[in-house]
């Protein structure tokens, strides 16, 4: 790991923009691939020098809207190539372009493109653009509504008719200082900030990162977008690293489509939060298990493979193990990555919540170099990461030139060229967010370990606390309650509660392999949840699970939901956290039953 200061880094990345940062993509790599994305059943692609094409022609399109510095670009588009060259050329206007979840309602279009001050709205297609329209009226400032596909003020074929300008003196133009995007937060406790990123917050915390992978060899790599480009995480990963890096990007419109995607591309590089990797696992062992001698066979190279992972990746491992670990990737583990996709990874991550540490090692274990960061879209991503020195159960240790520490309630606290520039328009929240010394407070609790690997123990305002007076960390039970196979998600209640319960959720894979190994009939997935032999199996493996808490700690009532809870739903938010307050009110019957 580096120990630059923030300072030095910050020399490092003096002057680059987001713009500059694209025009030296497109000096260095040409005519190697930028964008892929499958039309039909047909794979296309567009190079640097044809991006670079039409982000200059697009570019003179919005200027002939009228589009200039300052301005702000509200987007609501999928994960397709349009929206790369849509929002860079924002850039080379002066404009700030800035993404809302493509699944707003309209009263949320309203807030959001009023709160921005957005001029101009580009949205994917007619669908997206009812939504607009119902609340145009409420929107004073929007001047112009585009549209990818389909007819509208204007449309992106015709922003690409106009005339290119020159990309090199537009992005001498551009100040480092510049607003380079708002992240909106998911409003889990309020209203949505709008947290405001600069084109050197961008610059230092990509730099940064390329200190943390230590590599000089990211040009061309492999990697798939397909996580709501509305998340710090996708835009940093996909859009900011691909131009600064050079990657190969292939869009995918459908996050459900990912497992597909993996198979035809073979990513070098993937993203994904814990719920995308639980998916990943559900899958494999719901294939394994309906062959009971696979199973075995599977399970036990698992069994055997995981002490050694676990020493490697702790004080490193001996020649002999090395030679065990390696014959039983070969026999076991390297046809499953090849069948996952997962055979070209060299670096996967999970982030934007707590991953189970079981998880990770079961990944790292077959094989797929998965490691945990930790961030804020206040810090631009980022905070901590290791991407090769990996101790499971932690985040890892502060990116080169970050300064994390603890507060004396153990809030975890950081200070960097990564730390936004405020909430936009609300100095009373920014106050909050930052202290006099530049820190940012997290509103996470950590700890250290002797070597700097902070660990996350929970949600500062998550805590619960029972009516005997316990502090107890939901966050920790329900990672726990998710390693039983047939729970796909679960929901810790127990505020001002006697004891801690919990809504578990039906991971819907397992719980077709289990009913099928046991002869259940059912209709429907939900039909399982009152199954008594499902039931009987998550009351076994809640218990192992929550063996390791103490009494007052432990889950003591569960209530089983058939229906799967999805990204961007009542009950989570577009990455996959939990709406904990919409979930309490939601089943607020089935949560009192348990007490009654």
């Amino acid at each position: 790991m580096s120990f630059l200061t923030s300072d030095e880094l910050a020399a490092k990345v003096a002057g680059q923009t987001v713009a500059s940062a694209f025009v030296g993509a497109v000096q260095r790599f040409g005519t190697a691939t930028a964008l892929r994305w499958k039309d039909g059943e047909q794979w296309r692609s567009l190079d640097w020098v044809g991006y670079a094409d039409r982000v200059a022609r697009v570019a003179g399109g919005l200027r002939s809207l009228g589009v200039g510095p300052g301005d702000r670009i509200v987007m609501m588009i999928r994960n397709v190539p349009e929206f790369h060259v849509l929002d860079t050329a924002a850039y080379f206007c002066g404009a700030t372009p800035i993404s809302i979840y493509n699944s707003s309602s309209p009263e949320q279009i309203s807030y959001l493109t009023n709160h921005s001050r957005s001029v101009i709205a580009i949205v994917e297609d007619e669908g997206f653009l009812g939504r607009f329209a119902a609340v145009r009226a409420d929107i004073p400032a929007l001047r112009n509504v585009g549209v990818v596909r389909g007819a509208a003020d204007f449309t992106y074929d015709e922003l690409l008719s106009h005339e290119p300008i020159d990309l090199d003196r537009s992005a001498a133009a551009i100040d480092p200082a510049q607003l380079a995007t708002v992240i909106y937060t998911s409003g889990t406790t309020g209203p949505p900030k709008g947290v405001m990123l600069t084109h050197q917050n961008i610059a230092w915390t990509v730099e940064s990162l390329l200190r943390s992978i230590g590599r000089d060899d990211l040009a061309g790599r492999r990697l798939i977008s397909y996580l709501p480009m509305a998340h710090i995480a996708e835009r940093m990963t996909s859009h900011y690293q691909g131009m600064f890096f050079g990657y190969e990007v292939t869009t995918c419109p459908d996050a459900s489509q990912l497992a597909p995607y993996c198979r035809e591309v073979h990513p070098e590089i993937l993203f994904g939060v814990p719920r995308v990797w639980e998916k990943f696992y559900a899958g494999v062992m719901a294939s394994v298990s309906a062959d009971p001698e696979r199973a075995a066979k599977f399970n036990g190279a698992v069994e055997a493979a995981t002490p050694i992972v676990i020493a490697r990746d702790a004080d490193g491992s001996t020649a002999e193990q090395d030679a065990t670990l390696q014959f039983l990737d070969s026999a076991a583990f390297a046809p499953l990555r090849e069948l996952l996709g997962f055979d070209a990874l060299i670096c996967a991550v999970s982030g934007a919540a707590p991953i189970p540490r079981e998880l990770l090692t079961w990944f790292r274990t077959i094989g797929v170099p998965l490691s945990e960061i930790y961030g804020l879209s206040e810090t631009s991503g980022p905070m901590t990461w290791d991407p090769w020195q990996v101790r499971a159960g932690t985040v890892g240790r502060a990116i080169a030139g970050c300064e994390v520490v603890l507060a004396e309630d153990r809030e975890v606290l950081c200070r960097g060229g990564n730390i936004f520039s405020g909430y936009l328009d609300d100095p009373a929240k920014t106050a909050e967010a930052l202290d006099a010394e530049g820190f940012l407070h997290s509103g996470d609790i950590g700890e250290f370990d002797a070597d700097g690997y902070l660990r996350i123990v929970d949600r500062k305002k998550e805590l619960i606390i029972t009516a005997g007076g316990k502090n107890i960390s939901p966050a920790n039970l329900e990672a726990r309650l998710k390693l039983v196979p047939l729970i796909g998600q679960a929901a810790v209640i127990g505020d001002s509660r006697p004891f801690v319960s919990a809504l578990v959720v039906l991971e819907p894979e397992a719980a077709v392999a289990f009913a099928n190994r046991e002869g259940i009939t059912y209709g429907s997935v939900a039909d399982l949840a009152g199954d008594p032999k499902v039931m009987d199996a998550i009351a076994v493996g809640i218990a192992g699970v929550m063996a390791e808490f103490n009494n007052a700690e432990r889950v003591k009532k569960w209530t089983v939901l058939g229906d799967e809870w999805l990204p961007d739903s009542d009950e989570l938010t577009p990455t996959s956290k939990l709406k904990r307050r919409v979930i309490a009110d939601k089943y607020a019957a089935k949560i009192q039953a348990m007490y009654d």
